[in-house]
């Protein structure tokens, strides 16, 4: 009787163990990800800030190229800088 009840408070405990750091785990991985939108949002936002003061490309900023700077980063302002050049993105 006592051997049951020890081992299933044993159980018990690793199972919460297990949660518990299952949990921490997903925590981790998405404050992983927040955190690289969030750098990929600054280096967008300020890329294009400099690219348009340094060299006139006047790439403006609205939603569309905030999604696209805060995903991809500096290569999807590499890209709004080509369709810029193109013509495609529109003062």
């Amino acid at each position: 009787m006592l051997l049951s009840y020890l081992i299933s408070e044993v159980l018990i405990i690793l199972l919460i163990a297990l949660v518990v750091f299952i949990i921490f785990k997903i925590g981790k991985l998405i404050l992983k990800f927040i955190l690289g939108l969030i750098t990929n949002a600054i280096l967008g936002i300020i890329s294009i800030f400099a690219l348009n003061w340094l060299f006139g490309l006047m790439i403006p900023i609205n939603i569309a190229t905030l999604i696209v700077s805060t995903l991809f980063g500096l290569p999807g302002v590499g890209s709004l800088i080509i369709l810029r050049l193109f013509d495609v993105i529109k003062q």
